[in-house]
Protein backbone atom coordinates (compact mmCIF):
# COMPACT_ATOMS: atom_id res chain seq x y z
CA UNK A 1 0.00 0.00 0.00
CA UNK A 2 1.03 3.82 -0.87
CA UNK A 3 0.68 4.74 3.20
CA UNK A 4 3.21 2.07 4.12
CA UNK A 5 5.50 5.04 2.44
CA UNK A 6 4.68 7.88 4.21
CA UNK A 7 6.78 10.94 4.90
CA UNK A 8 7.48 11.64 8.47
CA UNK A 9 8.15 14.93 9.50
CA UNK A 10 12.06 15.86 10.30
CA UNK A 11 12.28 16.15 14.05
CA UNK A 12 13.16 20.09 15.34
CA UNK A 13 15.21 19.77 18.04
CA UNK A 14 14.23 21.80 21.49
CA UNK A 15 15.01 25.15 22.14
CA UNK A 16 17.89 24.72 24.48
CA UNK A 17 17.27 26.10 28.04
CA UNK A 18 18.31 26.13 31.57
CA UNK A 19 14.87 23.65 32.10
CA UNK A 20 15.04 20.72 31.53
CA UNK A 21 12.05 20.30 28.69
CA UNK A 22 10.26 17.28 27.25
CA UNK A 23 9.85 18.00 23.51
CA UNK A 24 6.04 15.87 24.11
CA UNK A 25 4.77 17.94 27.09
CA UNK A 26 3.39 21.75 28.09
CA UNK A 27 5.17 22.53 30.62
CA UNK A 28 9.11 21.83 32.04
CA UNK A 29 9.83 18.43 33.60
CA UNK A 30 11.19 18.77 36.90
CA UNK A 31 14.61 19.81 37.85
CA UNK A 32 17.64 17.46 38.45
CA UNK A 33 15.54 14.38 37.10
CA UNK A 34 17.59 11.19 36.21
CA UNK A 35 16.74 10.47 32.32
CA UNK A 36 14.23 8.29 31.93
CA UNK A 37 12.89 8.45 35.29
CA UNK A 38 10.77 12.16 35.22
CA UNK A 39 8.00 12.54 37.15
CA UNK A 40 4.23 12.65 35.41
CA UNK A 41 2.99 16.21 35.11
CA UNK A 42 -0.15 14.46 37.35
CA UNK A 43 2.81 13.95 39.95
CA UNK A 44 0.20 14.77 42.67
CA UNK A 45 -1.51 11.32 42.07
CA UNK A 46 1.19 9.57 43.31
CA UNK A 47 0.89 10.66 46.72
CA UNK A 48 -2.07 8.38 48.23
CA UNK A 49 -1.38 6.06 51.12
CA UNK A 50 0.74 2.96 50.25
CA UNK A 51 -1.08 0.55 49.42
CA UNK A 52 -4.45 2.04 48.68
CA UNK A 53 -6.12 2.57 44.87
CA UNK A 54 -5.34 6.03 43.88
CA UNK A 55 -8.32 8.10 42.91
CA UNK A 56 -8.53 9.04 39.24
CA UNK A 57 -8.27 13.32 39.60
CA UNK A 58 -7.21 13.00 35.79
CA UNK A 59 -9.21 15.50 33.92
CA UNK A 60 -12.39 13.60 31.93
CA UNK A 61 -15.75 14.46 31.82
CA UNK A 62 -15.50 18.30 30.94
CA UNK A 63 -13.51 17.48 28.32
CA UNK A 64 -15.13 14.29 26.82
CA UNK A 65 -18.71 14.76 27.92
CA UNK A 66 -19.32 11.61 29.99
CA UNK A 67 -20.15 13.59 33.20
CA UNK A 68 -22.90 11.60 34.02
CA UNK A 69 -23.09 9.32 31.27
CA UNK A 70 -23.47 5.79 31.76
CA UNK A 71 -21.27 3.16 29.80
CA UNK A 72 -20.70 -0.75 30.17
CA UNK A 73 -18.09 -2.29 32.32
CA UNK A 74 -18.38 -5.92 31.13
CA UNK A 75 -21.44 -6.67 30.76
CA UNK A 76 -22.51 -4.33 33.33
CA UNK A 77 -24.47 -0.91 32.83
CA UNK A 78 -22.02 2.25 35.14
CA UNK A 79 -22.02 5.32 35.41
CA UNK A 80 -18.82 6.74 32.91
CA UNK A 81 -17.28 8.14 36.39
CA UNK A 82 -17.67 4.52 37.97
CA UNK A 83 -16.05 2.20 35.11
CA UNK A 84 -13.02 4.39 35.52
CA UNK A 85 -12.57 3.27 39.39
CA UNK A 86 -13.39 0.00 38.38
CA UNK A 87 -11.32 -0.60 35.76
CA UNK A 88 -8.79 0.97 38.02
CA UNK A 89 -9.47 -1.71 40.51
CA UNK A 90 -9.19 -4.29 37.84
CA UNK A 91 -5.68 -3.74 36.70
CA UNK A 92 -4.56 -2.68 40.12
CA UNK A 93 -5.32 -5.84 41.26
CA UNK A 94 -3.53 -8.01 38.04
CA UNK A 95 -0.19 -5.73 37.25
CA UNK A 96 2.05 -7.94 39.50
CA UNK A 97 0.81 -10.82 37.29
CA UNK A 98 -0.11 -9.32 34.31
CA UNK A 99 2.65 -10.41 32.47
CA UNK A 100 2.90 -14.12 33.67
CA UNK A 101 -1.22 -13.87 32.61
CA UNK A 102 -0.89 -13.18 29.06
CA UNK A 103 1.62 -15.86 28.34
CA UNK A 104 -0.46 -18.50 30.27
CA UNK A 105 -4.24 -16.67 28.52
CA UNK A 106 -2.33 -16.40 24.86
CA UNK A 107 -0.29 -19.43 25.31
CA UNK A 108 2.42 -16.95 24.09
CA UNK A 109 0.71 -16.11 21.15
CA UNK A 110 0.76 -11.98 22.53
CA UNK A 111 4.18 -11.94 22.16
CA UNK A 112 3.63 -12.81 18.36
CA UNK A 113 0.83 -10.45 17.62
CA UNK A 114 2.76 -7.32 19.44
CA UNK A 115 5.89 -8.19 17.14
CA UNK A 116 3.62 -7.60 14.00
CA UNK A 117 2.40 -4.77 15.66
CA UNK A 118 5.81 -3.32 15.80
CA UNK A 119 6.70 -4.10 11.91
CA UNK A 120 3.77 -2.52 11.17
CA UNK A 121 5.15 0.43 12.71
CA UNK A 122 7.73 1.69 10.34
CA UNK A 123 9.36 2.96 13.26
CA UNK A 124 12.79 4.32 12.81
CA UNK A 125 15.89 5.99 14.23
CA UNK A 126 15.72 8.99 15.70
CA UNK A 127 11.61 9.17 16.05
CA UNK A 128 9.54 10.17 18.80
CA UNK A 129 7.08 7.52 20.17
CA UNK A 130 3.62 7.29 22.49
CA UNK A 131 2.45 4.32 23.90
CA UNK A 132 -0.70 4.92 25.53
CA UNK A 133 -1.71 2.58 28.00
CA UNK A 134 1.46 0.72 27.61
CA UNK A 135 1.24 -0.88 31.29
CA UNK A 136 3.95 -3.38 31.83
CA UNK A 137 5.63 -2.05 28.74
CA UNK A 138 6.33 -4.87 26.20
CA UNK A 139 6.19 -2.33 23.29
CA UNK A 140 7.73 0.44 24.76
CA UNK A 141 11.12 -1.58 25.58
CA UNK A 142 11.01 -2.55 21.64
CA UNK A 143 10.89 0.67 20.39
CA UNK A 144 13.09 1.93 22.81
CA UNK A 145 15.81 0.19 21.02
CA UNK A 146 14.53 0.74 17.57
CA UNK A 147 14.37 4.74 18.26
CA UNK A 148 17.78 4.23 19.42
CA UNK A 149 19.90 7.13 21.67
CA UNK A 150 18.46 10.11 19.33
CA UNK A 151 15.10 8.76 19.69
CA UNK A 152 12.29 9.20 22.18
CA UNK A 153 9.56 7.24 24.13
CA UNK A 154 6.94 8.04 26.31
CA UNK A 155 5.47 5.27 28.08
CA UNK A 156 1.77 6.47 29.73
CA UNK A 157 -0.45 4.43 31.62
CA UNK A 158 -3.83 6.07 33.35
CA UNK A 159 -3.02 2.81 35.91
CA UNK A 160 -0.09 3.81 39.08
CA UNK A 161 0.38 0.44 39.49
CA UNK A 162 1.03 -0.71 36.07
CA UNK A 163 3.25 2.37 35.41
CA UNK A 164 4.80 1.23 38.17
CA UNK A 165 5.78 -1.77 36.84
CA UNK A 166 6.39 -0.92 33.53
CA UNK A 167 9.05 1.95 34.54
CA UNK A 168 10.80 -0.81 36.50
CA UNK A 169 11.23 -3.40 34.04
CA UNK A 170 12.60 -0.53 31.54
CA UNK A 171 14.84 0.84 33.88
CA UNK A 172 16.36 -2.27 34.90
CA UNK A 173 17.07 -3.23 31.14
CA UNK A 174 18.96 -0.40 30.51
CA UNK A 175 16.05 2.06 28.49
CA UNK A 176 17.66 4.96 29.36
CA UNK A 177 15.68 7.14 26.22
CA UNK A 178 11.96 6.21 27.89
CA UNK A 179 9.77 8.85 29.71
CA UNK A 180 6.74 7.55 32.07
CA UNK A 181 4.15 9.46 32.20
CA UNK A 182 0.22 9.09 33.89
CA UNK A 183 -2.15 10.09 31.82
CA UNK A 184 -5.60 10.01 30.49
CA UNK A 185 -6.01 8.57 27.14
CA UNK A 186 -9.40 10.37 26.52
CA UNK A 187 -7.34 13.96 26.63
CA UNK A 188 -3.49 13.11 26.62
CA UNK A 189 -3.78 16.36 28.24
CA UNK A 190 -0.04 16.42 29.05
CA UNK A 191 1.05 15.86 26.00
CA UNK A 192 1.65 19.04 23.21
CA UNK A 193 -0.03 18.69 19.80
CA UNK A 194 2.00 17.56 16.63
CA UNK A 195 4.71 15.90 18.99
CA UNK A 196 4.97 12.32 17.95
CA UNK A 197 5.91 9.98 14.90
CA UNK A 198 4.32 7.17 16.19
CA UNK A 199 1.30 6.90 18.59
CA UNK A 200 0.52 3.01 19.59
CA UNK A 201 -2.32 1.88 21.83
CA UNK A 202 -1.79 -2.30 22.87
CA UNK A 203 -4.71 -3.89 24.26
CA UNK A 204 -6.34 -0.82 25.68
CA UNK A 205 -8.50 1.11 23.88
CA UNK A 206 -11.47 -1.47 24.55
CA UNK A 207 -10.91 -0.34 28.25
CA UNK A 208 -11.56 3.56 27.74
CA UNK A 209 -14.72 4.89 28.43
CA UNK A 210 -15.08 7.68 25.49
CA UNK A 211 -13.61 5.46 22.95
CA UNK A 212 -13.90 8.78 20.36
CA UNK A 213 -12.53 11.40 22.67
CA UNK A 214 -8.85 8.70 22.93
CA UNK A 215 -9.04 8.32 19.06
CA UNK A 216 -9.47 12.46 18.76
CA UNK A 217 -6.70 12.64 21.59
CA UNK A 218 -4.27 10.47 19.39
CA UNK A 219 -4.80 12.36 16.21
CA UNK A 220 -3.68 15.17 18.19
CA UNK A 221 -0.56 14.61 19.44
CA UNK A 222 0.60 12.75 16.22
CA UNK A 223 2.76 14.57 13.79
CA UNK A 224 1.54 15.45 10.26
CA UNK A 225 2.89 12.43 8.42
CA UNK A 226 2.74 10.14 11.25
CA UNK A 227 0.85 6.77 11.58
CA UNK A 228 -1.23 5.02 14.58
CA UNK A 229 -1.36 1.79 15.73
CA UNK A 230 -4.59 -0.12 17.92
CA UNK A 231 -3.78 -3.58 18.52
CA UNK A 232 -6.97 -4.55 20.24
CA UNK A 233 -8.90 -8.04 20.84
CA UNK A 234 -11.45 -8.09 18.24
CA UNK A 235 -14.25 -10.16 16.45
CA UNK A 236 -13.42 -13.90 15.14
CA UNK A 237 -14.46 -14.38 11.60
CA UNK A 238 -15.18 -18.22 11.84
CA UNK A 239 -18.66 -19.27 13.80
CA UNK A 240 -17.51 -22.30 14.51
CA UNK A 241 -13.75 -20.82 16.14
CA UNK A 242 -15.84 -18.40 17.86
CA UNK A 243 -17.86 -20.96 19.55
CA UNK A 244 -14.57 -22.33 20.66
CA UNK A 245 -13.41 -18.92 22.04
CA UNK A 246 -16.43 -17.77 24.02
CA UNK A 247 -15.97 -21.26 25.81
CA UNK A 248 -12.42 -20.72 26.58
CA UNK A 249 -13.02 -16.97 27.24
CA UNK A 250 -15.29 -17.66 29.76
CA UNK A 251 -14.21 -20.89 31.64
CA UNK A 252 -10.65 -21.21 31.14
CA UNK A 253 -9.61 -17.52 31.71
CA UNK A 254 -11.45 -16.66 35.11
CA UNK A 255 -10.42 -20.03 36.11
CA UNK A 256 -6.93 -19.66 35.60
CA UNK A 257 -6.95 -15.97 37.31
CA UNK A 258 -8.62 -17.65 40.39
CA UNK A 259 -5.19 -20.05 40.42
CA UNK A 260 -2.53 -17.90 39.18
CA UNK A 261 -3.54 -14.38 40.51
CA UNK A 262 -6.27 -15.32 42.74
CA UNK A 263 -8.09 -12.86 40.97
CA UNK A 264 -11.21 -14.44 38.91
CA UNK A 265 -13.51 -11.36 38.89
CA UNK A 266 -10.57 -9.49 36.91
CA UNK A 267 -10.72 -12.25 34.11
CA UNK A 268 -14.53 -12.31 33.90
CA UNK A 269 -14.40 -8.87 33.01
CA UNK A 270 -11.83 -9.20 30.62
CA UNK A 271 -13.83 -11.52 28.41
CA UNK A 272 -17.20 -9.20 28.81
CA UNK A 273 -14.73 -6.23 28.03
CA UNK A 274 -13.56 -8.12 24.37
CA UNK A 275 -17.54 -8.81 23.98
CA UNK A 276 -18.34 -5.20 24.00
CA UNK A 277 -15.59 -3.88 21.86
CA UNK A 278 -16.37 -2.56 18.81
CA UNK A 279 -15.78 -5.12 15.73
CA UNK A 280 -12.99 -4.33 12.76
CA UNK A 281 -15.06 -2.37 10.79
CA UNK A 282 -16.40 -0.30 13.11
CA UNK A 283 -12.98 0.79 14.92
CA UNK A 284 -12.02 1.23 11.59
CA UNK A 285 -14.82 3.45 11.01
CA UNK A 286 -14.28 5.45 14.53
CA UNK A 287 -10.67 6.23 13.39
CA UNK A 288 -11.87 7.43 9.90
CA UNK A 289 -14.09 9.88 11.61
CA UNK A 290 -11.37 11.03 14.64
CA UNK A 291 -9.79 12.52 11.32
CA UNK A 292 -7.24 9.73 10.51
CA UNK A 293 -6.60 8.70 6.31
CA UNK A 294 -5.73 5.48 4.26
CA UNK A 295 -7.20 3.33 7.59
CA UNK A 296 -6.63 -0.34 7.33
CA UNK A 297 -7.10 -3.46 9.89
CA UNK A 298 -5.18 -7.00 9.50
CA UNK A 299 -6.71 -9.76 11.47
CA UNK A 300 -4.45 -11.97 13.72
CA UNK A 301 -5.63 -15.58 14.68
CA UNK A 302 -8.66 -15.64 12.57
CA UNK A 303 -9.62 -11.85 14.47
CA UNK A 304 -9.41 -12.99 17.85
CA UNK A 305 -6.74 -9.81 17.85
CA UNK A 306 -6.46 -7.15 14.90
CA UNK A 307 -4.46 -4.35 14.25
CA UNK A 308 -5.68 -1.23 12.96
CA UNK A 309 -3.61 1.52 11.34
CA UNK A 310 -4.27 5.21 10.14
CA UNK A 311 -2.35 7.89 9.09
CA UNK A 312 -2.29 11.77 10.15
CA UNK A 313 -1.76 13.98 6.56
Amino acid sequence: MSNQNQTITPEVEPTPSSDKVSPFLNSPLPQGTPQGQQQSLQQSLSSTPSGSIPKYNLPRGANTGNVGATTHFGYQTVSSDDKAQKVAEVFHSVASKYDIMNDLMSFGIHRLWKRFAINMSGVRRGQHVLDIAGGTGDLAKVFSREVGPQGHVVLSDINESMLNVGRDRLIDAGCTNVDFVLANAETLEPFADNSFDLVTISFGLRNVTDKDAALQAMHRVLKPGGRVLVLEFSKPVFEPFSKLYDFYSFTALPMMGKLVANDSESYKYLAESIRMHPDQRTLKGMMENAGFQSCDYHNLTGGIVAVHRGFKL
